[in-house]
């Protein structure tokens, strides 16, 4: 049985250690997080410890933090020639300290301690500075799904842009379309059909047949007419991305 500590009291630490806590092929070993771990942890049976010092000997160090910490986390391990791999999509192989075998364990997703995750829908990015570590992390990978990938870390940057662009970009816009229907007293709920139907017709067609709307048409003047309605940061997200799509399709 491979023996695995998580490091990180966040969303994904939370996620992964529910999943690993359960497997009859891997032992969680210890949680580590410098702060008390939130109420989710308490169903996780595991060691919990505050202190790098109290850390054990495993197989796989998982580091669950924010980008700005893991190189310095890598650097206070008190140990040398571990396996320590960190779950950033971001961040290079290289941001960990080279006492270590480096390695990258990421799950391209977004969590939540609150939202369960269909982990066997949720494609992994794996990469080893060591040829001989790389088959150990597609076996964990295995234990949550059977969909995994190698990619270097360039690779893995553009596609945590293309991740940032789908997902955060879009769930701002339509935050931004929540907030106009709100200042104007129109029920979102109106758009919600909308909403499904996008989502929908984005899982049969290509994005570039998919597309519709005034830029697509090159209807300029309803293009005009909504830029007169608009004002600040709302007004330039509309122009620029209506730009875009004008462009994309020759208009």
């Amino acid at each position: 049985m491979r023996t695995v500590t998580i490091l990180g009291g966040g969303n994904l630490a939370y996620h992964l250690a529910q999943v690993l806590s359960k497997s009859s092929h891997y032992s969680l070993v210890q949680l580590y997080n410098r702060s008390p771990l939130s109420s989710h942890f308490s169903t996780i049976n595991t060691q919990k410890i505050a202190h790098l010092e109290d850390l054990l000997p495993v197989d796989i160090y998982l580091l669950c933090v924010k980008d700005e910490a893991i190189a310095e986390l890598s650097t206070r391990l008190p140990f040398e020639g571990q396996l320590v791999v960190h779950t950033s999509g971001s961040m290079p192989l290289n941001t960990l300290s080279e006492r270590q075998r480096r390695g990258v364990f990421y799950p391209l997703q977004s969590f939540s301690k609150e939202q369960a995750v269909a982990f066997e829908q949720v494609p992994f990015c794996l990469e080893a500075e060591y040829p001989e570590d790389y088959p150990l992390l597609i076996e964990l990978a295995k234990e949550f799904s059977p969909k995994y990938y190698s990619l270097d870390s360039q690779q893995r940057q553009y596609l945590h842009l293309g991740a940032v662009m789908l997902n955060n970009f879009t769930n701002h816009l339509w935050f931004l379309s929540e907030q106009l229907c709100k200042r104007e007293g129109i029920p979102f709920d109106l758009l919600r059909p909308l909403l499904e139907e996008t989502y929908l017709k984005a899982q049969e067609l290509p994005f570039f047949e998919a597309q519709t709307g005034p830029a697509k048409r090159g209807d300029r003047a309803v293009i005009e007419k909504h830029l007169s309605l608009l004002q600040g940061i709302e007004k330039e997200i509309y122009k620029n991305i209506s730009t875009s799509i004008l462009n994309t399709y020759g208009k």
